[in-house]
């Protein structure tokens, strides 16, 4: 998976906690499904896990613990109280954490805690700069850590970055409310793979890379630079064999016997969470409470043990749900208990494993119905202990575990009512039933365990970095873009295809803003004057567009995609076997779409028509192109059209017109022994596949082509054509240069 590279694990906290003990430092080595996942990884050869031991210490017991740690291949980050304060509890909790649980009422925007989080960013990443080297791979891991990434890209750019966020990410709609939203999303494309637990996660980050910083993706891949991203589900799970294990101990089994004598051998319910607002606990007593209510013949019969691990307690909003927690306690148990029976056992604390385990195997019915939540790895937990297929799980639509796991019963935690009857629901399910259900869950939860998911992951950015890396060959460096110049100095003879839009000017939202600037007709000036070259600009645009800003140069133009053509100093010529009998029909369909869509508009040219939606907000333009694409697609297809998607457009033309057929014109008419093409466009395809053997054809932007190379702007394509134009004079120097290139 690494062979020969060093892996950084890096998280908020370590897998070992710092405590104090009668006033001595103490280790306690955390039990969590992440430490044990990734202790695989971390634990081997010179790895290491960066993070927060989790206690403020004084320089002297820092010295010591950095030596204590580093045994155990750990690294910490130490952080100041008031560092904990902005960064952890301000930044992380109570802004991202709130939004990003959609409890947006909830979430605090402090400048002051914003700059915490930033300079505990640059903490981390300063102490993976100062560890890892470029051939390593750096795994972050959370919402405390979103900056991190880019930080460790800009100081050092080759390295393989992962990055893995526990939490969901909310909808574009949600995470547009933060002032830093921007500064987040360019913080975590910094990574080379960035995993979510589903799929809805995937498509909201996609969603708000889009609409706030202006990226174009393709299917889950965003391209940033001249890198691709890659957006994945990863759902995370759990030691499945461990919990397995544990539900069989004697320690377990000792303890079951002692619950079911606790609750008088009743029906058990359990329900088990961290104290917190998104974890649904007072719906679910009003569920609970509402079931006692409609089912009287069952009191007596069921009991209820609820969990709640304490949690942030002394915070205001925390503090206000412990207290309405335990007042709904007090008021069921007030009002439903007998002599000898309780319908709430409720414990404010958490418990050891085996007790926890015992919890599990003991249940009939577990309730996880989190108002939302990441996975919620309880549900999994509970799966794996249940070694006799007896018990049912239900389960939140809004746990990112309802994406996996359909068996369970799964509920709309708001709907109290519907909860309350599927409560009773699972307490008469048949054995039959459950053992079904449940045997289908065991084989999805032992299948994808947390050691899968580690592997899915690593895999994943290894097979990223890998497509990078081939990329990187067909991206034109220094030394390619100096071999072209040296090509270019020994041509005697040249023709360069050059495109218009997004290949010598930037996209613009306004179609005709794309007016080429001085530079521009300068650089052309300068291009086309050389007697050995021959320059054809190849445009999708109405020839009159294209006389009007380029007519006046030394160059040949192809428009409208090749329908119409005009050799330098002469007049415009078409295709004569062209109609355009067929525009009224096609018009008519594209209007209609572009009355539903504001900012869309067509251009009629010649022998085509274009649907433009540059102005088109982001989302609704994709929607109607592709609702307008399925619409015409009969359409074009008896009539020998051709549907073209290009950059915000869709196009209709004649089949037989293409950039490439009409750069074949050109081709031969001359033997040139220096050709290139360059364009940024689907429709500059045809002109690269019909360029000869050793032809130089170089794709603008996105890193699919037939291209050899790729340039990521119009101000690359600029400055190579300018590098073009100053190449070497004498054939000492292009030796000179072919040397430094080689």
């Amino acid at each position: 998976m690494t062979s020969g590279k060093r892996v950084l694990i890096v998280s908020n906290r370590l897998p070992v906690k710092i405590t104090r003990k009668d006033g001595e430092i103490a280790y306690q080595t955390s039990e969590g499904g992440l430490a044990t996942g990734l202790g695989s990884i971390y634990k081997q050869g010179n790895n290491l896990w960066i993070g927060w031991p989790g206690a403020d210490l004084t320089d002297a017991e820092k010295a010591g613990v950095t030596q204590d740690l580093s045994v155990q291949n750990l690294f910490p980050v130490f952080l100041t109280q008031q560092e904990i304060n902005d960064y952890y509890e301000g930044f992380s909790n109570e802004t991202l954490w709130p939004l990003f649980h959609y409890f947006p009422t909830y979430t605090e925007y402090n400048p002051q805690y914003w700059e915490g989080y930033q300079k505990v960013n640059r903490k981390f990443a300063d102490a993976i700069i100062k560890s890892a080297s470029k051939e390593d791979v750096v795994w972050i891991h959370d919402y405390q850590l979103m900056l991190v990434p880019q930080m460790v890209r800009e100081a050092i750019p080759e390295v393989s970055i992962g990055f893995f966020q526990h939490i969901p990410f909310p909808s574009y709609e949600v995470f547009r409310l933060i002032p830093w939203r921007k500064e987040l999303l360019n913080g975590l494309l910094g990574a080379d793979v960035i995993g979510f637990h589903t799929y809805d996660d995937v498509r909201h980050f996609i969603s708000a890379a889009n609409r706030i910083t202006g990226l174009n993706n393709v299917a889950n891949e965003v391209g940033v630079d001249s890198r691709t991203v890659v957006v994945d589900a990863f759902p995370i799970s759990i030691d499945y064999k461990k919990y397995r294990s544990l539900a069989e101990d004697a320690n377990t089994r000792r303890n079951e016997r002692k619950l079911r004598q606790l609750i008088n051998h009743n029906k058990l319910i359990i329900s088990i969470d961290r104290l917190d607002y998104s974890k649904g606990i007072i719906d679910r007593l009003r569920a609970y409470q509402l079931f006692l209510e409609n089912h009287p013949e069952l009191r007596g019969k069921v009991s209820m043990i609820q969990l709640v691990v304490p949690s942030r307690d002394n915070v205001p909003k925390y503090k206000e749900l412990k207290e309405e927690m335990n007042r709904m306690v007090s008021e069921i148990n007030g009002r439903f208990s007998t002599l000898g029976w309780q319908p709430i056992q409720h414990f404010y604390r958490s418990f050891p494993i085996h007790l926890l385990s015992a919890l599990y195997k003991a249940a009939d019915v577990a309730l996880v119905t989190p108002m939302r939540d990441g996975m919620n790895l309880v549900s999994k937990e509970f799966i794996a202990s249940k070694t006799d297929q007896h018990g049912v799980l239900i389960l939140s639509e809004m746990a990112g575990a309802s994406r996996e796991l359909s068996e369970a019963i799964i509920i709309n935690p708001n709907d109290v009512w519907d909860f309350s009857e599927k409560i009773f629901l699972a307490l008469n399910m048949p054995e039959d039933e459950q053992r079904r259900r449940m045997s289908a869950m065991q084989q999805t939860v032992s299948r994808f365990d947390i050691f899968n998911w580690v592997k899915n992951f690593m895999d994943k950015l290894t097979e990223v970095k890998a497509q990078q890396q081939a990329m990187l060959t067909r991206n034109i460096n220094t030394s390619i873009r100096q071999k072209i110049a040296i090509s270019y100095y020994y041509g005697m003879k040249r023709i360069i295809f050059l495109d218009y839009d997004g290949t010598l000017v930037p996209f613009n939202k306004n179609l005709l803003g794309a007016v080429p600037d001085e530079p521009l007709l300068d650089l052309l000036k300068k291009l086309s004057a050389d007697p050995h070259n021959k320059v054809v600009i190849t445009s999708g645009r109405d020839y009159q567009t294209l006389d009007k800003w380029l007519g006046h140069l030394p160059v040949d133009i192809i428009a409208e995609h090749g329908a119409w053509y005009k050799d330098h100093g002469k007049f415009w010529r078409s295709r004569r076997d062209l109609n355009d009998a067929w525009k009224q029909e096609i018009y008519s369909v594209m209007n209609q779409y572009a009355r539903r869509t504001p900012g869309a508009a067509i251009e009629e040219k010649s022998y085509s028509l274009a649907w433009h939606y540059r102005k088109v907000e982001n989302g609704l333009g994709d929607l109607r192109a592709q609702e307008l694409t399925a619409d015409m697609k009969h359409l074009v297809a008896d009539r020998g059209l051709q549907l073209l998607q290009g950059d915000k457009v869709i196009e209709v033309k004649s089949i037989s017109v293409n950039k490439g057929r009409a750069a074949k014109r050109w081709l031969e008419k001359e033997e040139y022994d220096f050709v290139m093409a360059i364009g940024d466009d689907p429709t500059d395809e045809d002109t690269f596949k019909v360029m000869p053997e050793g032809a130089i054809t170089i794709k603008v932007g996105s890193k699919i082509s037939a291209a050899a190379y790729f340039l990521s702007t119009s101000e690359e394509v600029r400055a190579l054509l300018l590098e073009m134009i100053n190449s070497p004079h004498t054939v000492d120097e292009a030796h000179q240069l072919l040397k430094e290139a080689s």
